[in-house]
C-alpha cells in the first residue's frame, strides 16, 4: 500500500480541505483502528516533508491523467476540486451557490497594495493610491480579506494590515509566495512616518527632558541673552508651536 494512495483515500473522503498538520493527526490516530495493520503503525509518526512529497507526486499524476478533478493546495490545505469546464453539470446537480459580489477596481487596487507590501499602515496605502481608502478598507475587512496584524513602531502607533487565509482562498493561492511578480509595485517609494524617539535602540520612548530639538528647530537667541541661558530655557516643541501661531 503506497503512501500517496492512502492520502488520496483520506482527501477523497474528507468533508473539508486538510492541512499537513491535520493529515499527520489522521496518521497518528490510524493505529487505533488498524487491527494489526503494520503500515498504519509504520506511518504513525510520518514527517511533513514525506507528506508533501507524496502530495506533490499525487498532484502531478492527476494532472497527467487529465481527469475531471485535480488535487490542489489552497491556503495551505489540500483538497480535490473538479475542473472548471464541468461546472454546468455540477451546478445542475447541487445548485448554484451565490457568491459575494465581485470586488470593485478600487478594492482590488487596495488589496494588491496590502498583499505585496504587508504589513502596511493606512497612510502608506493612501500614499501609493493617492486617494483616501477608508471605505475600501472597511469593505475588505468585512469580507475577511485583510485583517489588523499589529501596530507600527512610528509616532501614533497606527494599526498595520495584512492579508488573511480567506484572501488566499479567494484567489486560489497556496501561499503569498504564489503571488505574481509585481516588482514595480514593490519599488514605489513610500515615505514612512517618523519613528518613536528613543534614547537607545530597543528602549521605550525617552522622557521629554532627555529629548533635544534638531539644530534647525531650536529657537533663535534673543539679543543680550547668554547662550547657555537660552539653551536651558528651550522647551521641546517650542519652535513648532511658535510657528503654528
Amino acid at each position: 500500500m503506497e503512501l500517496k494512495l492512502i492520502l488520496e483515500a483520506i482527501l477523497f473522503s474528507a468533508q473539508k480541505p486538510l492541512s499537513t498538520k491535520e493529515l499527520r493527526e489522521v496518521f497518528a490516530g490510524a493505529p487505533e483502528h488498524a487491527e494489526g495493520e503494520e503500515m498504519a503503525r509504520a506511518l504513525r509518526k510520518i514527517k511533513e516533508p514525506e507528506l508533501n512529497a507524496a502530495l506533490e507526486q499525487l498532484t502531478r499524476e492527476h494532472e497527467e491523467a487529465q481527469r475531471s478533478y485535480r488535487l490542489v493546495c489552497v491556503a495551505g490545505s489540500w483538497q480535490f476540486v473538479t475542473q472548471p469546464e464541468y461546472g454546468p453539470w455540477l451546478k445542475s446537480l447541487v445548485g448554484h451557490k451565490t457568491r459575494p459580489p465581485r470586488l470593485s477596481q478600487p478594492a482590488l487596487e487596495t488589496l494588491a497594495i496590502v498583499a505585496y507590501r504587508q504589513p502596511i499602515i493606512r497612510a502608506e496605502i493612501e500614499q501609493v493610491r493617492g486617494v483616501a481608502v477608508d471605505g475600501v478598507m472597511q469593505t475588505l475587512l468585512e469580507r475577511g480579506l485583510i485583517e489588523q496584524v499589529g501596530r507600527a513602531e512610528v509616532v501614533g502607533r497606527p494599526m498595520t494590515y495584512g492579508t488573511t487565509a480567506a484572501f488566499l482562498e479567494y484567489f486560489g493561492l497556496r501561499s503569498l509566495e504564489d503571488l505574481p511578480a509585481a516588482d514595480e509595485l514593490r519599488r514605489i517609494v513610500v515615505e514612512k512616518p517618523p519613528t518613536l524617539a528613543t534614547t537607545e535602540p530597543g528602549l521605550a520612548t525617552a522622557p521629554p527632558e532627555q529629548l533635544a530639538l534638531p539644530a534647525e528647530e531650536k529657537p533663535a537667541e534673543e539679543p543680550g541673552t547668554p547662550a547657555d541661558e537660552a539653551s536651558s530655557d528651550a522647551v521641546p516643541g517650542a519652535a513648532s508651536e511658535g510657528a503654528s501661531q
